[in-house]
C-alpha cells in the first residue's frame, strides 16, 4: 500500500506551480487589459462623451436599468448589454481570483457559505424593488447589474472592518477572546446593518404611509437575533468569513421579514396593478424539487468527503507545489492519493457543487412555472430563444395554452437545458482538478455561477409568490 507522502514524493524533481503571490502571464494581461480600458473609457467619458455615453454606453447599460426601475419595470436584455455584461463577469473572475490570492484571503468551504448568503441577498432586494417597496429616488440601485455593484461595496465594506477589528483573535481557543471577538464583530456590524436600514429601508416607508407595520416592527430585531446567533455559532471561524456570513444573513432576513409584510398587507403598486393572490404551491415545487435532488447527493457523498477532511486534503485540489500538468502525467501512479480516491464523492457533498446544482434546477423550475403557468415573459435573449424554439415544438405537437399563458408552454424546454447544465457542471466539477494557487479561482468561477442562476430563480420565485 502507497501512502500519500510516498507518491507526493514522486513529484520532488518536477518543476513546481507558480508561487501563490505572483501573478501568470495571463492574469497580467487580463489586470493590464482592464487598465487600459477603463483608462478609454474615462477619458472617453470626459473628452468624447457623445461617442462614449450618449451614444454608447446610455442606450446600451443606463437606459434599460432607468426602464426597469420605472414604474412599468422588467426591461429587457439586449445581445449587446448581455455580450457586455458576459465579458466583464469573466474578466472580473480572473482579476479578482489573483488579488485575492495574492491577498491570502480564505477560498474554503465556510468563504462559501459567506458568499452564498450575499447571493441570496440580492435576489430579496430585487424582489422588494418588484414590489415598488423602495424609495424611487434609490430604485436604480436594486437593478441589475448595478445591484450587484451596490452589494459589492457593502461587501467589502463588511470584510475590511470585520478583519481590521477582530482578526487578532483568529485561531484563538481563550473564552475571554473569543468574546471579545464577537461582542466587537456584533457591534460594528449592528451598527453597518442599522446603517443598511437607514440607506434602503427606512426613507421607502414614507411612500406607503397606509402600510401595516407589523412584521416591519419585527424585522431589524429579528435580524440582530440573527446576526448574533450566527457569530456564536462561528466563533471559531476567521473574522473575514465570520463577519461576512453573519452581516449577508441577517441583511436577507431584514430583506425577507418586508417580503411578509407584503404577503400579509400588500402596498399599492406605482403601476396601478392590484395584487390579486400570493400562491405558495410554486415555492414549495421550485425550492423543495432541488433540496430533494441536493439531499440525495449529499447523502451519497458525505462519507468521502469526512474522510477527506481528515486526511487534511481539500476534494478536487492537488498537494502544495504539484502543478496539473506533473498531475496528469504521472497517470495511474496517483491513483491511490486521496485526491484521487476521494475527491469525486466527496465533491458531491461540497457546498460548491450543492449550492450550483440548486440554484441551476431553481432558476429552470422557477422560469417553466413563472413562464408556462403563470404568463411571465424571459429577459433574457439567450434564454427566451431556447423558450421559443419549445413554444414551437410544443405548438407542432398541438400542446394547448396553460392557465394563463397566451402561448403554448415553452419554458419545458429551458428547464431541460438547466437539468442538462447542473449534468455537465457535477461532471466537470468531480473530474476537474486544480492546483492549490487555483483555488480562488473555483470558487469565483462558482460565484458567478451562482449570481447567474441561484439569484435570477430564486427573485423569479419570489416575485411568484407576491404576486408581482
Amino acid at each position: 500500500m502507497v501512502t500519500a507522502a510516498e507518491i507526493e514524493a514522486l513529484f520532488d524533481d518536477e518543476p513546481k506551480s507558480l508561487h501563490s503571490t505572483l501573478y501568470s502571464p495571463l492574469e497580467k494581461v487580463a489586470i493590464w487589459f482592464a487598465v487600459a480600458v477603463l483608462t478609454v473609457v474615462s477619458f472617453g467619458l470626459i473628452f468624447v462623451n457623445d461617442v462614449f455615453w450618449t451614444d454608447g454606453l446610455k442606450p446600451i447599460v443606463w437606459d434599460p436599468i432607468m426602464k426597469d426601475a420605472g414604474s412599468a419595470g422588467d426591461a429587457g436584455y439586449s445581445p449587446e448589454n448581455t455580450a457586455l455584461y458576459a465579458t466583464t463577469v469573466l474578466l472580473c473572475v480572473v482579476i479578482l481570483q489573483a488579488v485575492f490570492r495574492k491577498m491570502r484571503l480564505p477560498a474554503d468551504d465556510r468563504m462559501m457559505y459567506a458568499l452564498i448568503a450575499w447571493v441570496i441577498l440580492a435576489p430579496v432586494l430585487r424582489v422588494l424593488e418588484d414590489s415598488d417597496f423602495f424609495n424611487s429616488d434609490l430604485d436604480w440601485l436594486l437593478i441589475s447589474p448595478i445591484i450587484h455593484l451596490h452589494l459589492a461595496l457593502w461587501l467589502i465594506l463588511t470584510a475590511f472592518v470585520s478583519h481590521k477589528l477582530a482578526s487578532k483573535w483568529d485561531g484563538s481557543n481563550d473564552d475571554d477572546d473569543r468574546a471579545k471577538s464577537r461582542t466587537v464583530l456584533f457591534v460594528i456590524l449592528g451598527l453597518l446593518l442599522f446603517l443598511h436600514w437607514s440607506i434602503l429601508y427606512q426613507p421607502s416607508y414614507a411612500s406607503h404611509p397606509n402600510m401595516d407595520k407589523l412584521w416591519v416592527m419585527l424585522s431589524f430585531p429579528i435580524a440582530l437575533y440573527c446576526l448574533f446567533s450566527i457569530l456564536v455559532r462561528t466563533a471559531a471561524w476567521p473574522a473575514i468569513t465570520r463577519g461576512l456570513v453573519a452581516f449577508g444573513s441577517s441583511a436577507s432576513v431584514l430583506g425577507l421579514f418586508h417580503w411578509f409584510q407584503f404577503i400579509a398587507s400588500p402596498w399599492e403598486q406605482e403601476s396601478g396593478r392590484i395584487v390579486e393572490s400570493q400562491p405558495l404551491w410554486p415555492a414549495i415545487i421550485v425550492l423543495g424539487l432541488p433540496a430533494i435532488v441536493c439531499y440525495y447527493l449529499y447523502r451519497y457523498g458525505k462519507d468521502d468527503a469526512r474522510h477527506m477532511k481528515l486526511t487534511d486534503y481539500e476534494p478536487g485540489v492537488l498537494p502544495s507545489g504539484v502543478t496539473l500538468k506533473a498531475w496528469e502525467d504521472a497517470g495511474d501512479k496517483v491513483n491511490q492519493h486521496p485526491v484521487e480516491q476521494l475527491s469525486r464523492k466527496a465533491l458531491m457533498a461540497n457546498p460548491m457543487v450543492l449550492a450550483m446544482v440548486f440554484g441551476q434546477l431553481c432558476d429552470g423550475f422557477a422560469t417553466m412555472v413563472g413562464i408556462d403557468l403563470f404568463g411571465y415573459g424571459e429577459k433574457h435573449p439567450v434564454s427566451d430563444a431556447v423558450i421559443q424554439f419549445g413554444i414551437g415544438l410544443a405548438d407542432s405537437m398541438g400542446i394547448d395554452p396553460i392557465m394563463e399563458s397566451s402561448n403554448p408552454p415553452g419554458a419545458w424546454l429551458f428547464a431541460i437545458v438547466k437539468a442538462c447544465l447542473v449534468a455537465a457542471i457535477v461532471w466537470l466539477f468531480v473530474e476537474m482538478r486544480v492546483e492549490r494557487r487555483q483555488i480562488h479561482m473555483r470558487m469565483l468561477i462558482v460565484l458567478a455561477v451562482l449570481i447567474v442562476g441561484l439569484a435570477p430563480g430564486l427573485r423569479d420565485i419570489g416575485r411568484l409568490t407576491l404576486d408581482v
